[in-house]
């Protein structure tokens, strides 16, 4: 059963901009920060941005200025707006978050990952 489900990747040109949604189909357990983490081919798996349930915001040093992580706890989405995108920016991006499935019990889920490709 799929519980985190990342939408809005594609192939934009470098400058561009790119607006990736997750929406997860239980509540977002509140006691922990959700985040966004990409892999590029080759590479590890690296934390791009992470938000907690009051709002506060950690980013990556390679994307701050230029990528804002935004949560909707009400609708249980959390999206990421990527502008002046660049080519090293390419990568599988994954939502991750603690969802609540049952009375005090949460688990942590990854999404399936969505592709966003920079390049001219």
């Amino acid at each position: 059963q799929v519980q985190l489900v990342e939408s809005g990747g594609g192939l934009v040109q470098p400058g561009g901009s790119l607006r990736l949604s997750c929406a997860a189909s239980r509540r977002f357990f509140s006691g922990n920060a959700m985040g966004w983490y990409r892999q590029a081919p080759g590479k590890q798996r690296e934390l791009v941005a992470t938000i907690t349930s009051s709002g506060n915001t950690n980013y990556a040093d390679s994307v701050k200025g230029r990528f804002t992580i935004s949560r909707d706890n009400a609708k249980n989405t959390m999206s990421l707006q990527m502008n002046s995108l660049k080519p090293e920016d390419t990568a599988v991006y994954y939502c991750n978050a603690d969802l609540w499935v049952g009375p005090g019990l949460f688990n942590n889920y990854w999404g399936q990952g969505t592709q966003v490709t920079v390049s001219s």
